[in-house]
């Protein structure tokens, strides 16, 4: 299963591993279908580690709803880590506290394995260059975009075969 992150910096096409967590693919993939993420800001982003995103448009960025409404539990695999570029993983408040924000790794970041779901991975060359994109983007030092720059998920499309167009 796949779908397209359509941002305000172009596409992002994310394989999602359904099987090897399928709890937290359903979450994500029940509030794709649900719009829940349309016009959700990237609401941090840090250069060569990651950038967050998954709290509703018209909410603080602290917040992260499940599809249960609340928090549901980690599925760490040790063969899903944060090993690449275009990792795609949840964001948490400590063990068991997943709910809607998520993040793209802009590179290696070992010290969240064991501690975060990985649960997808960017997918083609469009997408590793919108990353790109989001990566030059300039941030203070808490990680917020500059005022003018931001970003957004303007809609998402799910794809039921991850290399489909």
């Amino acid at each position: 299963m796949s779908v397209t992150l359509h941002t305000t910096f172009g596409d992002i096409k994310i394989e999602v591993f359904c099987e090897s967590v399928p709890k937290t693919a359903e979450n994500f993939l029940a509030l794709c279908a649900s719009s829940f993420y349309d016009n959700s800001p990237f609401h941090r982003s840090f250069p060569t580690f990651m950038i967050q995103t998954g709290s509703p448009a018209s909410a603080s960025p602290k917040v992260s709803t499940s599809i249960w409404v609340t928090d549901f539990e980690d599925e760490i695999r040790p063969s899903l880590r944060h090993n690449a570029r275009g990792i795609v993983s949840m964001a948490n408040k400590g063990p068991n506290t997943n709910g809607s924000q998520f993040f793209i790794c802009y590179g290696p970041a070992s010290h969240l394995d064991g501690k975060n779901t990985v649960f997808g991975r960017v997918i083609g060359d469009e997408g590793m260059a919108t990353l790109g994109k989001m990566e030059a983007m300039e941030v203070d030092k808490k990680g917020r975009m500059k005022d003018g720059e931001a970003v957004r998920i303007e809609r998402v499309t799910i794809h039921a075969n991850p290399v489909a167009g």
